[in-house]
C-alpha cells in the first residue's frame, strides 16, 4: 500500500513558533578545472518542533554556511505530521522505503530512548519520539536514509484513523 504523504500547507506552517533545526550531514564536491579543483558543498537538514512535526532540507552552494541555511529553508516547505504515543513512541511497526534504502520502525516501551544510527536519529528526535527502536536494511546513504524514514512516518495512523477506515467504533 503506497500512501501519499501530506505536506502541512503554508497557513499550518507559520501557526508553529518554534521549529528547530538538525544539521544530519554535509558533503564536500569537487569539480575539477584549469586552475585546479573547485569545491561546493551540500548539506542535508531536519527540520522539526519536536512535537509531531518534522520535515527535510537539502541544500547546495560554494561555502558551507550557505548549503546549510539553504538545507533549513528547504526543510520548512516539506514538514509533515507524525502520530505519537503518551510516551513517546510511535503507534505501531512499520517499513519505510525510498530507492535502495529500508527503515523498519518498532515502537518501544517509556524508558528505552532512541535505538537509531544519525539519520534516522535526527528525524526521530525533530518529530518528538523518545522511544524507538529500528533497523535499517540495504543503502546506508544518508538522503536515503532519511527519506526512508519520512516515508515510513507518513504511512503511521493512529487507532482513531484506522477505526474511522474500517467504519468500526472503538
Amino acid at each position: 500500500m503506497k500512501t501519499q504523504i501530506e505536506y502541512l500547507d503554508h497557513g499550518e506552517v507559520d501557526e508553529l513558533q518554534n521549529l528547530s533545526e538538525l544539521l544530519v550531514k554535509v558533503n564536500r564536491c569537487a569539480a575539477v578545472v584549469k586552475g585546479g579543483r573547485r569545491f561546493s558543498f551540500s548539506g542535508l537538514c531536519v527540520v522539526g518542533n519536536r512535537e509531531g512535526v518534522v520535515g527535510y532540507g537539502f541544500g547546495k552552494a560554494r561555502q558551507v554556511p550557505g548549503a546549510i541555511e539553504k538545507a533549513n529553508k528547504d526543510g520548512r516547505k516539506h514538514l509533515q505530521r507524525v502520530p505519537l504515543t503518551p510516551w513517546g513512541s510511535i503507534p505501531h511497526e512499520v517499513t519505510g522505503r525510498f530507492c535502495s534504502a529500508v527503515v523498519r520502525l518498532i515502537p518501544a516501551s517509556d524508558g528505552t530512548g532512541i535505538i537509531a544510527g544519525a539519520s534516522v536519529r535526527g528525524v526521530a528526535e525533530m518529530a518528538g519520539i523518545k522511544n524507538l527502536l529500528s533497523k535499517s536494511y540495504g543503502s546506508t546513504n544518508p538522503i536515503n536514509l532519511l527519506k526512508a524514514t519520512l516515508d515510513g512516518l507518513g504511512q503511521l495512523r493512529t487507532p482513531e484513523e484506522v477505526a474511522a477506515l474500517r467504519g468500526v467504533e472503538l
